[in-house]
């Protein structure tokens, strides 16, 4: 009995002895993780970097802060008047994006609810294959079905001349944003752990009362997470939203009337402005807003779930 305590004794010595050294493969693998993790961090600042350097002459030439926030007249080719004011593009921007979270937020959370707390195993792997499939539709084809199915369909239903427009392009970004609140929502409900479902239906819990009063304050931060990050994809969608909004510059006045966005100012102008030239350089300035509530955005997104793991 001695000689085996003394044997594992030495073998302990011997491990501790070891412990700072790692095999050369376990290295490799953490150095390659390393460098893919500064890699991302690189990549961001880069793309940072880009705007700024190809927006500066604008920004210490031509900009107007009062008239670039304030001013809805965006008319960059102007020959009497060049102006560069987004406000309708940032009111434009902001309508399509909170009104496809009013049809998207709901809708995924609810789905996540379903599909983690209430279908079968077999249902819940059919949920998810379908979920995964409508993540991995081009936004062409969401833009195709704006104009093909949506448009005629707002036409019909509310009696209004144009369906391109704020409603069309909220329900194309609310199904492109489902997937990704659908899959996080899912994700933060299925972190709690199984004894708190556990406990509540010891205590007589139904399954909806599980959900309402036990899952949904325990995993809130994730589900607001899981929101924001829908935010953040309806924010930054580009074609579907430049085929489905109507594309004209103004400040709509109702769901029904046509808008613009940030983004699809952008993808619609960058291509005919002289490279270099003023407008060419406003259009980088409208991609270091747009860069900036990004920013903001998913950093409020990163700061709930840190503040679920604590």
């Amino acid at each position: 009995m001695e000689m085996k305590i003394t044997k594992s004794a030495e073998l302990t010595m011997e491990w501790r002895q070891k412990k700072g050294k790692k095999p050369l493969s376990e290295r490799l693998i953490e150095g390659f993780i390393k460098v893919a993790g500064l890699s991302s961090i690189v990549l961001i600042l880069a793309i940072l970097f880009f705007i700024l350097k190809e927006s500066y002459p604008f920004l210490v030439g031509a900009f107007d802060f009062k008239e670039f926030f304030f001013s809805e007249n965006w008319n960059p080719a102007s020959v009497v008047k060049i102006s560069y004011g987004i406000l309708a593009l940032l009111v434009g921007t902001v309508m399509v994006t909170v009104l496809s979270m009013l049809i998207a937020v709901p809708l995924g959370l609810a789905c996540a609810f379903y599909i983690s707390e209430f279908c079968s195993p077999k249902v819940r792997e059919v949920y998810k294959i379908l979920i995964e499939f409508l993540a991995a539709i081009p936004s062409v084809v969401w833009g195709f079905i704006a104009i093909m199915m949506i448009n005629p369909a707002i036409i019909k239903i509310f009696n209004v001349p144009v369906g391109l427009n704020i409603l069309n392009a909220s329900v194309i970004l609310a199904l492109m944003s489902l997937p990704l609140i659908v899959s996080v929502g899912e994700d933060a409900l299925r972190a709690v752990p199984e004894t708190y479902r556990e406990a509540a239906e010891a205590l007589g819990a139904t399954k909806w009362e599980v959900a309402t009063r036990v899952l949904l304050p325990a995993a809130k931060n994730g589900l607001m997470a899981a929101a924001l990050l829908g935010v953040g994809r309806a924010l930054g969608e580009t074609m579907a939203v430049l085929m489905a909004t109507g594309h004209a510059i103004q400040i709509p006045e109702s769901i029904f009337e046509p808008g613009r966005t940030l983004t699809a100012t952008i993808a619609a102008e960058l291509g005919e402005s002289p490279k270099g030239g003023e407008h060419y350089q406003a259009l980088f300035a409208i991609g270091l807003v747009l860069f900036i509530l990004s920013l903001i955005v998913n950093l409020s997104a990163d700061y709930l779930i840190r503040g679920k793991r604590k």
